[in-house]
This record gives structure tokens, sequence and C-alpha cells, in this order.
């Protein structure tokens, strides 16, 4: 009787990103032997993107410390890296992904780690020349370009977090910079009025002119190129440079064409699987189910990369694994060095409490539902964001004398439980 011999098992990953790259460690890590394939859109190897709205783009950090991993690790650990390539198929009944060249190739386990994709604007005058979007390294070295050597006038459309990230560098440029943002205060969704207030005059502080509660209905331009940006208040604001930070969308085509369950990003479970068999999902584009939370959660930051990567890994090689991360952020801007730990919507808590002091933005934010930290960000005070985290992880409730009191040390706190006024 001749012997059958199983082909050895292919694990494919869409999206050379940082979940993708981290994804491909952990199954080397973890002892997966067979064949590991890496496919990218975009021509660099896998990178971090943090830097892209803040160092690199301020022309502090060189361009090879973005990077993953160093050009060789990838054939060194067997994987093979496809750049340049982009998925047109995905065939979850025939375990098959196709690619632009018309090759197919057969998959055991597949992840998609697609990201995002910047929001555009679709007002007249969008596709002038000198309007900016920022996701990608040759977004943030196109913006750099057109931000050195400063004296630009530099209109930042959007005061989220790539907004003022990108309105601080374009100011360290020496450029005359105006954020145009409709909420009553930047990051208001996300900070609420009072934290988002302080980070609108930090930035009035550093000389940016912060219209809010302002519209931009369209752009100006002459030979192709954007010369002003208009408002709902009827002004028009020179530019020389525009920038874009309103949001981004997960990229789920390929994922919603195969069939699979997309609903504000790929829909995953708590082990970060999808509704088809053998496909996952991490980064940006899952929509995870955070069992902490009891809810789906589609998180865009540089951590989730990082750790859902890893856990998709562990969850395709058949490893129990419940994803179930306190979500973290950070941002730095002028002299403002920030960590935001948890999560903290409209509706997720009923009042902020502080420690230390606000109007020297110094100082340590909780957010609190019935007396128990969903959030807590850190502001110019380090070494606190695993204590933070682990107030958010033990659910205890607190006592609010005892939060406030920077000589009761958060790691105490967990034990510390609400005292009856």
């Amino acid at each position: 009787m001749t012997a059958v011999v199983s082909a050895p098992a292919t694990y494919v990953i869409v999206g050379a990103s940082l979940a993708g790259a981290k994804a491909a460690e952990a199954l080397r890590k973890h002892g997966f032997d067979g064949r590991v394939l890496l496919i990218g859109a975009e021509p660099d190897r896998p990178y971090e993107r943090p830097p892209l709205s803040k160092g690199y783009l301020a022309g502090s950090d060189a361009r090879d410390t973005i990077f993953v991993h160093e050009s060789a690790w990838y054939a060194e650990q067997g994987v093979e890296l496809r750049l340049g390539t982009r998925v047109t198929v995905i065939d979850p009944a025939a375990h098959e992904i196709t690619v632009g060249s018309g090759e197919r190739v057969a998959y055991t386990k597949l992840l998609l780690a697609t990201g995002a994709t910047p929001r555009r604007l679709t007002a007249p005058g969008s596709d002038l020349d000198g309007i900016h979007y920022l996701r990608d390294v040759a977004d943030s070295e196109s913006l750099r370009d057109g931000l050195a050597g400063g004296g630009k006038r530099v209109v930042v459309v959007g005061a989220g977090w790539i907004g003022l990230e990108t309105a601080a560098a374009a100011r360290g440029h020496g450029n005359d910079v105006t954020v145009v943002e409709p909420e009553a205060a930047p990051l208001h969704a996300v900070l609420g009025p009072e934290l988002g207030a302080m980070f609108g005059r930090l930035h009035l502080e550093h000389g940016v002119d912060l219209q809010l509660r302002t519209g931009v209905t369209g752009f100006r331009g002459s030979a192709g190129r954007v010369t002003g940006v208009l408002t709902d208040r009827g002004d028009v604001l020179p530019a020389d440079v525009v920038i874009i930070g309103v949001g981004a969308r997960p990229n789920t085509e390929l994922a919603g064409a195969a069939g699979v369950a997309v609903d504000n990003g790929v829909v995953v479970d708590a082990a970060l699987r999808s509704s088809s068999p053998d496909v996952f999902a991490a980064g940006d584009v899952a929509n995870a189910f955070n069992p902490r939370l009891a809810r789906h959660l589609r998180i865009e930051h540089w951590s989730n990369a990082r750790a859902s990567g890893q856990a998709a890994a562990r969850s395709m090689l058949g490893q129990a694994v419940t994803y179930n991360p306190v979500p973290y952020f950070f941002t730095d801007q002028y002299d403002l060095g920030m960590e935001y730990a948890g999560f903290a919507g409209v509706g997720d808590y009923d009042r902020i409490v502080y420690r230390g002091d606000l109007d020297a933005r110094r100082f340590i934010a909780f957010w609190l539902a019935a007396d128990r930290v969903v959030a807590g960000m850190n502001v110019n005070v380090w070494d606190v964001n695993n204590g933070i985290k682990e107030l958010i992880r033990s659910g205890v409730r607190v006592d609010e004398r005892a939060l406030q009191d920077p000589d009761v040390p958060l790691d105490a706190l967990a034990a510390v439980r609400a005292t009856v006024s």
C-alpha cells in the first residue's frame, strides 16, 4: 500500500501590516513549521504607523527605525514576504485566495490583517493637489516634504488624534496652522468637553488657530493646486497644504465579497475567528468581541495591532485564546505626552476624577462608572499605566478620595473598597 503524504499546512496572512508581521512572528515562536505567506499591497516591508504622524513626520525619526523586523528576518524565519501584491479574491469554500496576477494560492488557515483606509471628503475641490491624507509611509513622506522649510499656510481638517498630531508636526516645521473642527472641542467624542478643551488650549498656546464648531464645504485651487479651504461660516482659509483627518473605515471589501460577516470591520469572536471556518482577523479591520466589555469593539491603535496579531496566530494554531485586552493608545504633542488605557465611550461612564494638576497638564484622569474605573489617562505622569490597567481589570469599586490622592499607590487601589458616605 502506498503511504499518503499530507501536504504541509499553509498559513496565509493578507496584510503585511504590524498585525500581520506580529502574527507571522508568533506562528514561528509557537512552533509552526509549515508555510507562512505574508502578502502586502505596499512596497515596504511591515512597519509601525505611529511615527508617521509623530517622529517620522516631524523629521526626528530615521526611516529605518519604523520597521517591525530587519529585512533579513523574513528569510531567516522562513516567512515568504510578497510586497506590492494585492489579493483580489478570497474563496473560503475552496480555501483559496487569488492575487492580482491571477495566481491562486491554497491555504489551510487565513488571517485578514488588511487594516483601514482614511475617510475621504467629497466636497468640491477635494481632488486638488496639496490635499493630504495620512495612512502609509508614502503619505507621511509626501506630507513631510510639503511641510519642510516652514512658512506654509497649513489647514488641518479634523481635530482628532491624527489632526492634532499633524498640526503639532506642522508647527514644529515652522508653518502657520489652522485646525477646523465641527465639534465644540478637539477630541470631543473621545475625551469629552473638559479634556478636549485642554488639548485645544495646548494648541492655542503653540500658535495654532483653532476654529471650532466649523465645517468644511469645499476647496479652492489654482492651476490644479489647493489655495484655500471654504468653511460653512462663509470664510475662505488660505492654504498651501491641507491635511484631512476625519477618521478611517476598515478594509472589509475582500471579506464582504467572500461572504465573511462584516459590520464595522470583520466580525470575529474573542478568539479572533470570523464567521467562515479557518478565516481569522486582527488589527484595525477586526471588530472583535471583548468579553470584558461584553460587546464587539474595533480598535485602531498600535497596541491592538501588535497584540491581536499575536493572539490570532495562537488561535490559528488551535490554542485556547480569549483576546480580552485593556485598550491602549498614546500621543505626543509639543511638550505633552499621554497614555490612555481602557474604554469610555458616550454613556459608558458617569464622571471623571482627577489626580494631580489639570492646569499644569500633569495629572491622571479616571473615568468611572458606578465607582469602578473603566478608563484612565496619564498626562506627563509616567510609569503608572500598568497600574491603571490593573485597576480597570480588577473591576472593584474604588474610593474617590483615594483615587484623587497621589500618596495612595495605584496598585493598592484595587484593594480599596468604596466607602459609604
